[in-house]
């Protein structure tokens, strides 16, 4: 726990930090945070030495993806997506060849990892880049945080029943319902401080917000837990004292910036 609280103290002004200076401060940031994660992904199926995803792809694609975003928004994705698809069957084909008989199974790790921690992760660069998206973003990943903090402090106090045990034993309902209230109630008190730099954000808004993503963004802590328990693996890696790997703090925030950013667009 105090390595938790240590890596938050440290970490969370520096992130801060970056999304409101914003530019290729945050750029450079967000894209290594990326590349890490999705080295760490293609690790946790390397390590069974059942499975070999292409992990010069993976990382490379998922690194091109956030600096497509960065460099022309979504303009140029079909072909990026077109080009790392084509080159996933090509390298799993010449692995087969080669004597791989799970290159199949092997070319679906990689594409899901190009896709899951790359496409998504871009999303981050997405919110960021909209008008007022500096406090967007610190809104949505504040929804994030207050859901994690309220489902970690309220499951291990009154967690009894289990809400997803194949998955993560440790996650109760009534954790979850308890990050989902802690972010409805914090959600909108953030945003009234961020209405002091930016008018777009309503109470209205950080509620929805808060409740959306609470609901919602949990479902990629799961889904990471669930890879990690495939493989009887903790953490994705060893990056943050306390909190294990780039991918086990991106886990919920990969969904967080593609549904805000998709509900800023649509309805905000």
């Amino acid at each position: 726990m105090g390595k938790r609280i240590v890596s938050v103290a440290i970490l969370l002004p520096i992130a801060i930090a970056l999304i409101i200076i914003g530019g290729w401060p945050f750029y450079i940031g967000i894209t290594a945070m990326i590349g890490l994660g999705a080295k760490e992904f293609s690790r946790l199926f390397q390590q069974s030495h059942q499975y070999n995803p292409s992990n010069l792809l993976i990382i490379s694609g998922a690194v091109l993806f956030v600096l497509s975003r960065v460099l022309w928004g979504f303009a140029n994705s079909e072909a990026l997506l077109t080009l790392l698809t084509l080159a996933a069957m090509t390298i799993h084909i010449i692995h087969r060849e080669r004597g791989n008989e799970n290159s199949v199974i092997d070319f679906c790790i990689t594409i899901a990892g190009l896709f899951y921690v790359g496409w998504l992760g871009a999303y981050i660069i997405s919110l960021r880049d909209l008008p007022d998206g500096a406090w967007w973003l610190i809104l949505s990943l504040g929804a994030v945080w207050f859901a994690d903090s309220g489902a970690y402090f309220i499951g291990t106090r009154y967690g009894k029943h289990p809400m997803a045990p194949a998955v993560s034993p440790k996650k109760s309902w009534e954790g979850y319902l308890g990050g989902i209230i802690t972010s409805i109630i914090f959600t909108p008190l953030l945003a009234i401080v961020l209405r002091e730099f930016t008018p777009a954000i309503t109470i209205a808004h950080a509620l929805i917000m808060g409740i959306i993503v609470s609901i919602l963004a949990p479902l990629g802590d799961l889904g990471i837990s669930m890879i990690k328990r495939y493989f009887n693996v903790k953490d994705s890696g060893k990056l943050i004292p306390g909190h294990g790997g780039a991918l086990d703090r991106l886990d919920s925030i990969l969904w967080a910036a593609a549904i805000s950013y998709h509900l800023i667009n649509w309805f905000f």
